[in-house]
């Protein structure tokens, strides 16, 4: 069986620098705390700029052998709308803004530049063996139709020898009708489905959970259960993604990462709900919601004998009562704040 390896969607959130990395840790020692932790992590920051190949070669060199870096695909990749001063400076007279600055027609050809360049960007974590996969999460505006299956091949032609990580957010792509094609469509072209668990909301709004494996990884991104912030597009994505979950809700992740981890050659699970909520119990600290959460999931996964990875630093602690206080391995339902509540 393939173990599960756990990580978050970050190593840099606002959550993790306050409430999780220990008081006056360095800011160029952070990466390094948290890869004794955990051996993978997804990099968010590269959605809003390409990446540069000095930061990667630093991420490299920061993080021991066999740590996995999955790197999220620049918002012009995935047709997301951007500010023009987004670009770098040489690209930016090659395409048109409208009147508040913004991309949202770019020309074939500055697409396929700036794949190019995000490919050159992380080309240290590929040389090094440490890139994972390029996470490709579409916008909730496309949908599944001709024109957006011909976008993920052209795209797909880009990242050849690459593996793609493709996260829908319209359920259109995983309803019945379409089904059958969209994880036809990925199989044929080597891509994989991104798994998410999301808020479990009524009619169809919400994506589904479909624990398909389309090629020979699987990836599961926890991105939390806050119904009420869900569509929110105002404010931060800690505000969107503020969920804290339980043991129960996790435990509901144990059987399918057990068949998942009997069929995938490699198999990631990331935690995508980057706020804090307030310290249960005795804790004094507030809980960064995503390492919290990844190392309840994990002590799940102990305790079930699925397989799974563990950090440097914590592979003896996961016996020790201490590691059931500060990873929340013990925490229920009744001991969570939900957001909204009283506190």
């Amino acid at each position: 069986m393939t173990p599960v390896r756990i990580g978050t969607c970050s190593f840099a959130d606002e959550a993790l620098l306050k409430n999780w990395y220990p008081r006056g840790l360095a800011s160029k020692d952070r990466l390094r705390y948290y890869a004794a932790h955990f051996d993978t992590v997804e990099v968010d920051s590269t959605f809003y700029r390409l990446p540069e190949a000095g930061m990667s070669a630093g991420w490299v060199e920061r993080t021991p052998p066999g740590f996995t870096f999955h790197v999220k695909a620049f918002g012009l990749m995935t047709r997301h709308p951007l500010r023009c001063e987004q670009l770098p400076a040489d690209l930016r007279a090659a395409t048109d803004a409208d009147e508040r600055g913004r991309v949202f027609h770019p020309s074939e050809e500055l697409r396929a530049e700036v794949f190019h360049r995000f490919l050159n960007g992380i080309a240290p974590l590929a040389d090094a063996g440490k890139l994972g996969g390029i996470l490709f999460q579409l916008p909730p505006y496309v949908v599944c139709k001709e024109s957006s299956f011909d976008y993920l091949a052209w795209a797909g032609k880009r990242l050849a020898g690459f593996t793609v990580l493709v996260e829908f957010r319209h359920r259109s792509w995983l309803e019945e009708e379409n089904l059958a094609r969209t994880l036809s469509f990925l199989e044929e072209h080597g891509m994989t489905l991104v798994i998410v668990d999301a808020p479990r909301l009524e009619g169809k709004s919400a994506i589904p959970t479909i624990a398909a494996l389309t090629s020979n990884v699987s990836y599961v991104r926890f991105h939390g259960r806050n119904a009420a912030t869900w569509h929110k597009r105002s404010g931060s994505a800690a505000d969107r993604f503020d969920y804290l979950y339980t043991r129960e809700e996790l435990a509901e992740w144990v059987e399918p990462l057990r068949e998942l981890s009997g069929s995938a050659e490699q198999l990631f699970a990331v935690f995508n709900n980057n706020n804090s909520s307030p310290p249960p119990g005795a804790l004094q600290r507030p809980l960064a919601q995503a390492p919290a959460n990844a190392l309840m999931l994990r002590q799940l996964l102990l305790e079930a004998e699925v397989p799974v990875t563990s950090g440097l630093a914590d592979a003896a602690l996961e016996k020790s009562e201490q590691y059931r206080i500060d990873g929340i391995g013990s925490l229920d339902a009744d001991q969570v704040v939900r957001p909204g509540d009283n506190h």
